[in-house]
């Protein structure tokens, strides 16, 4: 549990389980281990290369057991995520819930509905299993 929170409340990990096709980097924020009120940007390029900004703020953390961050400014009309750290019988299991919603009212619903949905799921898999090959590996 330890060390997986020690590597997950480290901002700077973030890139290294984020997909490289996402061309994710922190310009800043990332200093520090997470506390609340922390502000992080990125730059991403994540549809045809085409760059933006996305401003997260670290709103809570409770050591050892879970954090959330929100968009405060980016491509998402809302976003809301939610990392849960439980220890199980075999390891560690992080649980993410997120909320968020386009903009662009029904342009933003089609856009989810073609690919941003998938999009979404695509990135959290890789994550998944970025994480289960950083702590699960049998080297």
């Amino acid at each position: 549990m330890e060390e997986a929170w020690t590597f997950l409340s480290d901002p700077k990990n973030l890139k290294r389980i984020t997909p490289k096709y996402m061309g994710f980097d922190i310009l800043s924020g990332a200093e520090r281990k997470m506390f609340p009120g922390q502000i992080i940007q990125y730059r991403l390029t994540p549809i045809l290369g085409i760059p933006f900004r996305w401003v997260t703020e670290i709103t809570h953390v409770q050591e050892g057991e879970y954090f959330v961050d929100e968009q405060r400014f980016g491509p998402y009309a809302f976003w809301h995520h939610k990392h849960f750290i439980k220890k199980t019988d075999t390891g560690v299991l992080m649980e993410d819930i997120v909320d968020y919603k386009l903009p662009l009212g029904p342009l933003g619903w089609l856009a989810h509905a073609l690919f941003v949905r998938f999009k979404v799921k695509q990135i959290f898999n890789y994550r998944k299993k970025a994480l289960n090959e950083i702590f699960n590996s049998t080297t």
